[in-house]
């Protein structure tokens, strides 16, 4: 097979689909790797590497989609790279089209079929794609927003450890799943006041457990919020339901009601956000403010450490990649029902139901799309 690696085109990521290792692997496998040239630049990996591990190095992104069979990227496609898409052509990538409508037409639009990292998913019900950047836009939220928080970048000026006779920052973290646990250790080893939100109460002892007591834990009720957001310095979005929309859990009322220069980190940004105050913004324009409180909402956090991202991307992204090319899309989703659960666009239907619901598409499911290719 034809796998294609274009570089990323999406406002400051620097992290690219597959290392050159990754490439290795494929080449040794017996397909041709087409690299678009300076794709891994962002991440210290030049064309040199990826000739050395067997690809072929291409001047464009065009070019790069007009050859391959599979293309392998990090990000959504952007509307540019959308309409380079061919419908005999499979995209292996992050897609969250719950919410964003307009890439969810183009994708239907192009036939192309399309495999989203996030909804792909494991025999414990995790997603395993999705882990390693949950786990990085954890740990990011805490240092984007310890720095949102001092007063020349429009906090508040509070220093989450405190120091000795001076209380501590507030940090809530809404959602205790892979991120908002990340979002919560970090915030821990600063000194911070921590409180997990959650409504498992089995994840909830879970994380008593871990931390010994050193993480307050609440189950995540209105009442809850009502009582935790006006006092927090440091709020962490980290609400997730696969494939779909995050829920509002955090209302314009309640940003109201908070102090004047605390700081929201929305990592559910990609899903939409789970204040309802959020819209996206960019590494170049990090932040903004409603009602003198500082939202963070940055799609694609861990873009900012794109070397740490694509190597642990990769790591977890290679062997379905290798099945899709090994056997072709179809075999690979046939023989493995966590795969087939990633398929969320193909010959421009709508073969995830969460996406289908939100955006008010007919669901066709992956076992009949499969069975109609």
């Amino acid at each position: 097979m034809k796998v294609g690696i274009p570089k990323e085109v999406k406002v400051l990521e620097f992290r690219v689909g597959m290392v050159p290792a990754g490439v290795r692997e494929l080449v040794h496998d017996g397909h041709e790797v087409f690299v678009e040239t300076n794709a891994g630049a962002g991440i210290g990996m030049l064309d040199a590497d990826y000739k050395a591990a067997g690809a072929t190095i291409l001047d464009t992104a065009k070019a790069v989609y007009d050859t391959a069979d599979l293309i392998v990227k990090v990000k959504e496609p952007q509307a540019e790279e959308c309409q380079m898409l061919r419908s005999d052509q499979v995209l292996f990538t992050y897609l969250h089209l719950a919410a964003d409508r307009a890439q969810t037409e183009a994708l239907v639009k192009s036939g192309t079929t399309a495999i989203a990292y996030e909804t792909v998913t494991a025999n414990d019900g995790s997603l395993p794609l999705l882990t390693p950047m949950s786990e990085v836009a954890g740990r990011l939220s805490i240092q984007a927003g310890a720095f949102a928080l001092q007063k020349a970048n429009g906090g508040r000026g509070v220093l989450l450890g405190g120091v000795p006779g001076v209380a501590p920052g507030k940090v809530v973290v809404v959602g205790g799943g892979v991120a908002g646990t990340h979002a919560a250790e970090m915030a821990v080893g600063l000194g911070a006041e921590v409180t997990i939100l959650d409504r498992s109460v089995p994840r909830l002892r879970q994380i008593n457990d871990l931390y010994g007591g050193r993480v307050r834990t609440a189950y995540s009720t209105k009442n809850a919020i009502d009582e935790l957001i006006p006092e927090a310095d440091l709020v962490i979005g980290a609400v997730l339901i696969a494939g779909a929309a995050a829920p509002k859990l955090v209302t314009a009322e309640h940003v109201k009601s908070m102090k004047a220069g605390a700081v929201l980190v929305d990592i559910s940004i990609d899903q939409g956000g789970c204040f309802e105050t959020s819209r996206p913004t960019t590494h170049a324009e990090p932040t903004y403010v409603v009602d003198d409180v500082v939202h963070y909402c940055v799609t694609n956090m861990p873009g900012a450490v794109p070397r740490t991202s694509t190597f642990a991307l990769t790591n977890v992204t290679l062997p379905f990649a290798k099945n899709l090319a090994n056997m072709g899309w179809r075999e690979a989703l046939l023989k493995d029902k966590h795969l087939r659960h990633g398929l969320n666009v193909h010959a421009g239907h709508i073969n995830h139901e969460a996406v289908a619901h939100d955006l008010g598409y007919d669901y066709l499911s992956a076992e009949d799309a499969l069975q109609a290719a």
